[in-house]
């Protein structure tokens, strides 16, 4: 055993180590320019074709679930633990200079996403019961033509779901309950498998339709909690920016228990961490955006640049600027514990934000990642799998709650990494049909909904 885990060390050190984070954020960076810069110039029309209509019922085109049960599925697996520790460990490793880069890596994982997103609902498949299945798995076999790298895809995430989705999300609520509130880790990993059972039983649409309810709920009790916070230390707030951008040229010192972080650390830890919380190039997301109602990939696809923006632009910066604000990233404190101290520091029981935070993020974490292993099971070895895949899942809630099988969840994080080659092979692979999808969408859908506008707007006066 010992010898097998020193060689998914090697492995993991490679898939999570600076060469694949450059072809991530490479890839991003190759799209965004091949794109003319869509993603940021066209922020504000992503914004009201999104955030403006998250609760409307009015999806046209075929689907499974609305286009924002799909982001909200997507979300669920994406907010997890890595918006409050993983924003926390890289600052505490990488100095807030770490913040600016980890900002960088979300405006090139936007396009990304995005890219992933369109693929995804071109190549997606409907089956003999009406359900729509689609995802890297597919635009590589479909696109590409390489049903073997898809089969390795495929098999990365069925297997990774049950580590960076399942045990280790458990094994946070776990212990920021105990830490809080006393809860013995089997109540824990108990209740969260009764709650994972009873909504991932119904597959996508019971999945999709309480996300949509529990996304926008989580997001707003932590979003709300941190601008309290925020506004609460206004003044703090220009000194904490000045802080992040000058430290992400300069490097950070050393000061109280922080070692210090040269330019390259920050960069480092600014990357990886920006990309593990928002998953752009991983792969993951596509599969849930696959099912959604939609007239037009595009269009779905602009839910994934809208996801990316909230997970790291407001959620990890929410977590980030109290952190540097008090100061407290100069103790030698990091992950959890770093971010309940900042929180608490600045208002009273802040910690507890943190703790409802942190547990709403895992558990979501829990049910989307759960969608994703079962889709990529089901490409595997057919439809007969996915009762099965579920059945199975469960229980490895309860072990990750109470620390087990931690050899399993190194395991699982390298699957994770790995998951991401096949992914960003078929990106570039097919960059040239997103282009295509991007100038036929805005030829078209574009042009006739600002035809629709302006006729309204007439009518109005």
């Amino acid at each position: 055993m010992d010898f097998f885990m020193r060689i998914n060390t090697v492995v993991n050190d490679f898939v999570w180590g600076p060469p694949m984070l450059f072809l991530l954020v490479g890839v991003g960076i190759y799209f965004t320019i091949r794109t003319k810069f869509f993603s940021i110039t066209k922020l504000g029309y992503v914004l009201r074709s999104t955030l403006l209509k998250m609760f409307s019922k009015e999806d046209k085109g075929e689907g499974e679930v609305t286009a924002f049960q799909a982001v909200s599925t997507a979300l669920a697996a994406t907010v997890g633990t890595g918006n409050i520790a993983g924003v926390a460990t890289a600052i505490a490793s990488g100095g807030p200079g770490a913040v600016f880069w980890m900002w960088l890596a979300a405006l090139f994982g936007m396009t990304t996403k995005f890219a992933e997103v369109v693929l995804a609902v071109k190549y997606r498949r409907k089956t003999e019961d009406g359900r729509f299945i689609g995802g890297p798995m597919l635009y590589i076999e479909e696109g590409l033509g390489w049903k073997w790298l898809a089969v390795l895809f495929a098999l990365f995430g069925s297997l990774a779901a049950f580590g960076i989705g399942n045990m280790v999300q458990s094994n946070s609520v776990a212990i920021a309950l105990n830490t809080s509130f006393n809860v013995n880790p089997w109540i824990t990993g108990i209740a969260l498998a009764v709650l994972t059972g009873l909504v991932i039983i119904g597959g996508i649409k019971r999945i999709g339709a309480f996300t949509e309810k529990l996304v926008p709920f989580m997001a707003a009790i932590y979003i709300i909690g941190g601008l309290f916070i925020i506004f609460a230390n206004i003044s703090s707030v220009p000194t904490a920016f000045k802080v992040i951008f000058k430290n992400a040229f300069t490097g950070t010192a050393a000061v109280g228990g922080f070692t210090g972080a040269t330019v390259a650390r920050a960069i480092r830890y600014g990357v990886a961490r920006g990309v593990f919380t928002n998953e752009a190039g991983l792969g993951s997301a596509p599969i849930a955006h696959a099912a959604a109602t939609t007239d037009h990939p595009v269009r779905q696809g602009l839910w994934g640049i809208f996801e990316v923006f909230v997970d790291t632009i407001v959620m990890c910066t929410i977590t980030a600027l109290p952190i540097v604000m008090t100061g407290l990233w100069t103790t030698g404190m990091s992950g959890p514990e770093l971010t309940a101290s900042a929180f608490d520091a600045s208002i009273p029981g802040g910690r507890y934000i943190v703790t409802i935070g942190l547990t709403l993020f895992a558990f979501s974490t829990i049910l989307g990642w759960e969608y994703y292993g079962e889709r990529c099971l089901e490409y595997l070895v057919g439809p007969k799998s996915i009762m099965i895949y579920r059945i199975v899942y469960i229980p490895f809630v309860v072990i990750g709650a109470i620390g087990g099988l931690e050899a399993l969840w190194h395991l699982a994080d390298t699957l994770n990494g790995l998951m991401a080659i096949p992914n960003l092979i078929g990106l570039a692979g097919l960059s040239g049909i997103v282009l295509k999808l991007i100038k036929e969408f805005f030829e078209t859908k574009y042009v006739e909904e600002k035809v629709k506008v302006k006729s309204k707007t007439l009518l109005d006066k």
